[in-house]
C-alpha cells in the first residue's frame, strides 16, 4: 500500500490545475493543509482497528488515507464528482475504504440512507466494532451532520471534527451567553463537548474568512437513555429558541397552540418554578430537560382525557 500524497497547498493547487478546476465555495471546500493538524485530528479521534469511521467531505482523500491506515474501515462521503475521481486515485490501495459519491444528507433533518447503511454494514462485520465521526466538515453542512447523528439509531462513540469557530462556540456555550442555543442544549444533554484547538485561516486552502476549531463530542449512553422521548425533546428545544429574547411563557404558548391552553402552560411553568420573566436562554440543560418532560406529560394527560 503506497503512502498517500502529502496534502500541502502546492499539491492541492497542482492537482486542481491539472484537471482545470477551482475549489467550490458553495460546498465549503476549504482543505486542511497543515500536515501536523491532519495528524492531530486523526490522533484526537483515537482511531484504532476496532473503529468504523465516517468522514463527510473526502476532498482529495489525504485525511481519509491517514485514518484508513489505523481504522477497521472508513466510510467517506464526497458530493463533488471531480473530487471523487481525484480521491479515488489516492485511495485506490485501501481495501477498507468505502467512498460514497453523493450528498451525506437526505434533507436538513436526516442523513442519507446510503450513509447509514454503509456504516451499519461495516459495523456488522465484527461484534467489537465502534462507530466514530472524524472529518474536516464543510462549513455549510456541519450543523445538520452533527445534530442528525445524535438522532440516528446508532450514535458515534465520538465525533472529532473541524468546524467554524462560531459553531464550536455555540456547541459548548453556557446559559445566559450570546452563543447559548438549542444546539448547545441538544448536544450537551446527550454528552460532553469541548473545543480542542483553534485553527487560523492560513492552515486551510483556500483560506476561509473566519477561524475554525477542532471540536470533540463524546455522547453518553446514560444521558441519552434518561431522555424519555428524544424526538420530542429535539423539536421542543428548537421551538423554545425560535424567539430567544421573548419571555418563555409567550414562546411556550405559541409553540403549544391548539395543544395546551394558557392556564395549562402557566401550570407547567409554575411546577418548574419559572416566573413570568423567565427566558429560554437562562435555562441550563437540566432545567430544559425538566421543562420538556413536564410539557410532554401535560400533553399526554390532555390526549388521554
Amino acid at each position: 500500500m503506497s503512502a498517500a500524497p502529502r496534502q500541502t497547498a502546492s499539491f492541492l493547487m497542482q492537482r486542481f490545475r491539472e484537471v482545470g478546476l477551482e475549489p467550490d465555495k458553495r460546498r465549503g471546500q476549504n482543505f486542511l493543509i497543515d500536515l501536523n493538524l491532519l495528524e492531530i485530528l486523526a490522533k484526537e479521534a483515537d482511531i484504532t482497528d476496532r473503529d468504523v469511521v465516517l468522514e463527510v467531505g473526502t476532498g482529495l482523500g489525504s485525511l481519509t488515507a491517514l485514518m484508513a491506515e489505523r481504522a477497521a474501515a472508513v466510510v467517506t462521503v464526497e458530493i463533488d464528482k471531480h473530487l471523487q475521481l481525484l480521491a479515488s486515485e489516492v485511495l485506490d490501495g485501501f481495501d477498507n475504504v468505502v467512498l460514497l459519491p453523493h450528498d451525506a444528507l437526505k434533507n436538513k433533518n436526516h442523513l442519507h440512507p446510503a450513509v447509514i447503511q454503509a456504516v451499519q454494514a461495516k459495523l456488522n462485520e465484527a461484534p467489537e466494532r465502534r462507530f466514530k465521526l472524524a472529518a474536516n466538515l464543510p462549513y455549510c453542512i456541519a450543523t445538520p451532520i452533527i445534530s442528525n447523528l445524535l438522532s440516528t439509531p446508532f450514535v458515534p462513540v465520538s465525533m472529532t471534527v473541524t468546524i467554524q469557530k462560531e459553531l464550536g462556540e455555540r456547541i459548548v456555550a453556557k446559559p445566559c451567553t450570546k452563543d447559548y442555543s438549542a444546539l448547545s442544549i441538544w448536544i450537551q444533554a446527550q454528552g460532553v463537548a469541548q473545543i480542542l484547538r483553534t485553527l487560523p485561516p492560513q492552515v486551510f486552502w483556500p483560506r476561509p474568512k473566519v477561524d475554525s476549531v477542532i471540536v470533540q463530542i463524546i455522547p453518553d449512553a446514560d444521558k441519552r437513555a434518561s431522555i424519555p422521548d428524544l424526538e420530542f425533546f429535539h423539536t421542543f428545544v428548537r421551538s423554545m429558541f425560535f424567539h430567544r429574547r421573548k419571555f418563555l411563557r409567550s414562546v411556550l404558548v405559541a409553540a403549544m397552540k391548539g395543544q395546551l391552553t394558557k392556564p395549562q402552560v402557566d401550570k407547567v411553568l409554575e411546577s418548574q418554578d419559572l416566573g413570568p420573566t423567565a427566558r429560554a436562554e437562562e435555562l441550563d440543560v437540566e432545567k430544559m430537560l425538566s421543562l420538556c418532560e413536564a410539557v410532554r406529560q401535560s400533553l399526554t394527560e390532555n390526549s388521554s382525557n
